[in-house]
């Protein structure tokens, strides 16, 4: 017994001590995987070059999740864990993700400018703005059923591909001379490359800093839980907020790395959206594919009264912050009820359901105000311009 004892606690010291060459890892995967993609950007649209870095910064998140639901497969009483991570990670990328944007773009904004900016989008923007109410509104439905069944797969799949092909008909940017000066060295020397070369070196750097995560992010995450659990964090907690915020720390990284430059903040911000989509829809259709899998039958995960609850806060947070970036822009008051809001209900756990209400309250005042405006928003004036342009 004493044997196993120091076995693991020798393991756990290990996996602690392994964070001193992981984080340097995952922080370096962060920005070579961000140079990629602003390279990427002047030869397929913006919003696809950010759909791949959201596919390869959420890996982490993926293999987690995959790890969760295979487990609940074998015990269905690691089901809530399942739902704990995926609702908390999104949470965490609106509640947290997208009001530090804000904040550090208005920080380095107020140094050059003394006024409040707010993060301005493009037109091209209201894909991803869009893209992100597809998934949600289906995912209203599964919570309305209770259930999360493998056929759901296919919807939440579909509507990936869609926002995917939708991105892949945008053409990429055109002002690659006069923006080729906000970029920094690596994305910059990799632009100013003969064709082949440049191609060649974009997708190395996608490839490498993928690779570089693929390889540190299960060791971090095992030493931050090791860490997490000589602190005497619970399982639930780390499961729900810690190892979201670990899975998902090479994108807040990128958004930081965008977001100090200010002209580059709605980038920082459709790099999160882009996570939001890529985890609503592909992320959760995975859920039930590996379930199945681990299970060895054809059977849904079927929610409790309280992993309903956890889901329609997760829905109705969302849903808010598709309703504020409908006029294409994030301003400090709504930057501030999403993180003040996410702040509550993370800091005080009890108040989760009166936060429902919250949230649901906060969603028909901005449904109210959109009605009384009287015209279409930004966002849908900018989807059917923009579909237009491509399909007409």
């Amino acid at each position: 017994m004493i044997l196993k004892l120091i076995k693991a606690t020798t393991a756990a010291s290990a996996a602690a001590w392994s964070a001193i060459w992981t984080f340097p890892s995952i922080l370096l995967s962060a920005f070579v995987i961000a140079w990629a993609a602003e390279a990427a950007q002047f030869l397929m649209s913006q919003g696809l070059a950010l759909a791949i870095l959201a596919w390869l910064q959420t890996l982490p998140e993926f293999a987690v999740e995959a790890v969760i639901a295979w487990q609940a497969g074998k015990d269905p009483t690691q089901m809530h864990l399942a739902i704990a991570n995926f609702t908390g990670s999104l949470r965490l990328l609106v509640g947290l993700g997208w009001p530090m944007i804000y904040f550090v773009a208005a920080a380095f904004g107020w140094r050059r400018e003394r006024r409040f900016i707010s993060v301005q989008l493009d037109a091209e923007h209201s894909v991803e703005v869009f893209g992100l109410f597809l998934p949600i509104a289906y995912f209203t439905f599964i919570w309305w059923k209770g259930t999360l069944s493998l056929w759901d797969a296919l919807p939440l799949t579909g509507s990936y591909v869609l926002y995917l092909w939708i991105l892949w008909k945008i053409p990429p940017r055109d002002d690659e001379g006069e923006a080729l000066d906000d970029l920094g060295i690596v994305p910059r020397t990799v632009l100013k490359m003969p064709p082949r070369r440049r191609n060649a070196a974009i997708w190395i750097l996608f490839l490498a800093g993928g690779a570089i995560l693929c390889f540190a992010a299960h060791p971090f995450l095992n030493s931050m839980l090791a860490i997490a659990t000589t602190l005497g964090v619970s399982n639930f907690v780390f499961v729900q907020w810690v190892a979201p915020f670990l899975s998902e720390f090479p994108e807040k990284l990128s958004a930081f790395y965008w977001a100090r430059k200010v002209k580059t903040a709605n980038v920082a911000l459709m790099n999160m959206v882009s996570s939001n989509i890529n985890q609503w829809s592909i992320l959760s259709a995975m859920i039930p594919v590996i379930f199945v899998i681990s299970a060895g039958e054809i059977r849904p995960l079927v929610f409790d009264s309280h992993q309903r609850a956890e889901i329609l806060l997760t829905i109705l947070q969302s849903f808010l912050g598709f309703l504020l970036l409908l006029n294409l822009e994030l301003k400090l008051h709504e930057a501030l009820i999403l993180f003040v809001f996410w702040l509550v209900q993370f800091a005080v756990p009890s108040w989760r359901g009166p936060m429902i209400y919250v949230y649901l309250a906060w969603c028909i005042v901005e449904l109210v105000r959109l009605v009384m405006s009287r015209q279409a928003p930004a966002a849908w004036r900018g989807l059917r311009t923009t579909l237009g342009e491509r399909f007409t």
